[in-house]
């Protein structure tokens, strides 16, 4: 039987230098590919025009490039634009570019489905196939630095972890790809630019701090109530508020860096004065911020954006305890490409 081709994006710069050596040529050359792979994103083999016909041809008989491709790309009316990623396996993932006067934000995915169970999410309702790989999570931010120049004319500035999956739940693979994307033999964005975002894994945001990651984290918190957390995720029986806490104590502490915390306020489940308190008093155990998000319906009836009011309640109590709160309305709604909304519609 025919030996499967390893994918040589799966090989670090010293692997590919020794892999060089050990068929009689010069180590440099294994830098020259790694560069072709990272720094210029390719995903083709000739397309590494420094590199000679016959290594070339001898890397097309030794690996593969198991690059993604945009399947398709729709545009909003509001400038946002969602790719709908095909992987080499033929599953298909989602990622956003959200375009702002000021700056251009990647929304990426990170796994093929998410193996927690929110209910007022999409994405929550596919199975969770598989984690992304490394390179697979790259190419996706390498596609909308591409979209980001063609269509905004100025490079990729922001990285949110956003999308498809929980981040905490494939950690290896999202930390190797954020190396990749911050080093200055990738794309060199600088790691202040990224924001992993988690539902909560207090085990995992530990570790985060005790591996001093440089990106910035923040929290789909929803209700710091937790009966009220667990009737909308109910993942949070297992991940309770108090371990939440102690887990983002000591992240502040190894880290001193500030908490977002992302919070959806629907009609009837969380618009309630117990509420507001409960996130007060949530946001007075480490140095933080809210976004408030307008919500996106994913064609149920349970979970319905509260009113302006309820929105403007919250507003006054944080803003009264010192707390800064921001109001995110949402982009790309037209083409399900908003918080919440991506479940590979096509």
């Amino acid at each position: 039987m025919k030996e499967k081709k390893k994918d040589i994006r799966a090989l670090s710069k010293e692997e590919l230098q020794a892999f060089f050596v050990s068929q009689g040529d010069k180590s440099f050359r294994g830098s020259q590919v790694y560069e072709w792979l990272w720094n210029k994103g390719a995903h083709d083999f000739d397309a590494m025009t420094n590199i000679s016909k016959d290594t070339r041809q001898m890397l097309e008989d030794n690996f593969v490039i198991n690059h993604i491709s945009v399947d398709q790309i729709q545009r909003s009316s509001d400038g946002t634009i969602k790719n709908a990623v095909k992987l080499h396996d033929g599953l298909v993932v989602e990622s956003v570019l959200i375009p702002t006067p000021t700056r251009t934000t990647a929304c990426v995915s990170s796994q093929v489905g998410c193996s927690l169970d929110c209910k007022f999410c999409a994405t929550a309702r596919l199975k969770r196939m598989r984690n992304l790989n490394p390179d697979e999570i790259y190419d996706q931010v390498k596609a909308i630095d591409d979209e980001s120049r063609l269509y905004h004319q100025r490079p990729l500035s922001n990285i949110v972890f956003m999308g498809m999956g929980e981040p905490l739940m494939n950690y290896n693979n999202v930390l190797k790809a954020i190396d990749k994307i911050t080093s200055p033999e990738g794309l060199g964005m600088s790691p202040k630019r990224i924001t992993v975002s988690t539902s909560g894994v207090p085990k995992m945001i530990k570790k985060m701090a005790d591996d001093e990651v440089r990106f910035k984290l923040a929290v789909s918190l929803h209700s710091a109530i937790d009966e009220v957390r667990t009737s909308i995720m109910p993942f949070n029986t297992n991940f309770p508020l108090k371990d939440l806490k102690e887990a983002l104590i000591y992240w502040y502490e190894k880290t001193k860096s500030r908490i977002t915390y992302e919070y959806v306020v629907w009609e009837g489940i969380n618009d309630k004065k117990a509420d507001i308190d409960a996130l007060v008093q949530f946001c007075s155990y480490v140095p933080c911020k809210v976004n408030l998000i307008e919500y996106n319906p994913i064609d149920d009836g349970m979970f319905q954006q509260a009113s302006e009011q309820a929105t403007e309640n919250y507003i006054r109590a944080l803003e009264a305890r010192g707390i800064v709160v921001n109001v995110r309305r949402s982009r790309g709604k037209d083409i399900d490409a908003a918080c919440g909304q991506l479940a590979n519609k096509q």
